[in-house]
């Protein structure tokens, strides 16, 4: 298992169910391959510096995962083929460089 940075930027426009439905169907992948999910931080809707998508605010959340490479995969998987999420980043923490 390694330790992960996830940071997910999510359409503003999710309201606080859809919000967590959508985290809960993201996280699955990484609670099923024997992951766990260490910290959350809800940083809430920010502006942009520039427009994506045709929009200029998103839901910005940045995670502390432990998982697996499998659960990590699906993740990004299923983060890339939904259309709420608009952009993605995920990063191994320094310790397990």
């Amino acid at each position: 298992m390694k330790k992960y940075e996830i940071m997910i930027i999510v359409n503003a426009s999710l309201d606080d169910a859809q919000f967590e439905a959508l985290e809960k169907r993201l996280f699955a992948p990484i609670l099923e391959n024997g992951g766990s999910i260490d910290n959350v931080d809800n940083w809430g809707v920010r502006e942009f510096a520039y427009e994506i998508d045709h929009m200029k605010k998103g839901h910005y959340v940045v995670v502390n995962a432990t998982a697996d490479n499998a659960g990590i995969e699906e993740f990004q998987r299923l983060c890339r083929i939904n259309n709420s999420v608009i952009r993605i980043m995920v990063v191994k923490t320094e310790s397990e460089k």
